[in-house]
């Protein structure tokens, strides 16, 4: 019995070990791009490893297996379309930061801008060519000594510069982060835990209506395949707030909020997934 016991427990030795050089050779570090890149592409078959980028208290074996087999099922074997972008993926806000993480020796400060990539990923193995901007906002802000609160005047001027340089862009998506705690921000869906996430409509748009009608479609289709998932649509006006999100730049501008401070890697993931599922469902509607 003791025997058993004592070569379990090298067993248990040799399986950190492994996934630590494992870890350690994909040489992660402190960047969303790698960060997504080594979850959704590698970490499905090594469970022990993304075991160790994530708290949230779940059966692993089950949330890996189910998490691999959503992401494949959005996945088409078909040739990228030859064509301009046609969605937009930006961050007004792109400071914004969830559950900071480790893997191995790494310390991962995961953000907002890691939703653009997840998202880029799918909706292009659907079809769709994608623009993720990678220009700071923080450095336009600087070089017109704008504060904080101009950070949508700041987005503007790479909204208006991507339309101008790819007219085919048609769909944008400016991903944020809630400020509310883990408590309000997360929910479990079938043994799943996720990310909640928030729509944010601004009624000083004149011509809100049209954003509002498309935002409330993937509204609907994510209360029926994920219920509760979604917080709503806030929509938003009068002293104190922006009240446009630069909406009036386009009918398909939406602003959502994925999770809060307090979501992990693996919450955010799932509900980037289910997020992604549903807006692939009304844009194909539109498109086809």
């Amino acid at each position: 019995m003791k025997r058993k016991i004592f070569l379990f427990g090298i067993m248990i030795l040799i399986g950190i070990y492994m996934s630590y050089k494992t870890v350690e050779k994909k040489e992660i570090i402190e960047n969303n791009k790698t960060i997504v890149d080594f979850v959704l592409k590698n970490s499905f078959q090594e469970t022990n490893v993304l075991k160790r980028i994530s708290t949230v208290p779940i059966s692993w074996e089950k949330s890996v297996r189910l998490l691999k087999k959503d992401y494949e099922s959005l996945e088409k074997d078909q040739e990228k379309v030859e064509e301009g972008p046609i969605i937009y993926l930006y961050n007004s806000h792109p400071t914004e930061e969830y559950q900071p993480e480790t893997i191995g020796e790494y310390a991962l400060n995961p953000g907002v801008t890691m939703n653009n990539y997840i998202l880029e990923d799918i909706f292009e193995k659907n079809g769709y060519n994608v623009y993720v901007e990678e220009e700071s906002v923080k450095e336009i802000l600087n070089k017109n000594n704008w504060n904080y609160a101009s950070s949508y005047e700041a987005s503007r001027i790479l909204l208006e510069k991507r339309k101008e340089e790819y007219p085919s862009l048609k769909y944008f998506i400016d991903i944020h982060r809630d400020s509310l705690d883990h408590e309000r921000t997360s929910i479990e869906i079938q043994e799943r835990s996720y990310a909640k996430l928030l729509f944010i409509v601004g009624l000083e748009n004149k011509n809100y209506e049209e954003n509002l009608r498309f935002t409330e479609k993937i509204q609907q289709r994510l209360e029926e395949e994920y219920p509760n998932l979604s917080k709503g649509i806030y929509k938003k006006e009068g002293e104190g707030v922006n009240g446009v999100y630069n909406q009036d730049f386009s009918g398909r501008t939406i602003l959502v909020e994925i999770g809060g401070y307090e979501n992990t890697t693996v919450e955010v993931l799932n509900t980037s997934l289910a997020f992604a599922k549903c807006y692939l469902e009304v844009i194909n509607e539109e498109n086809h």
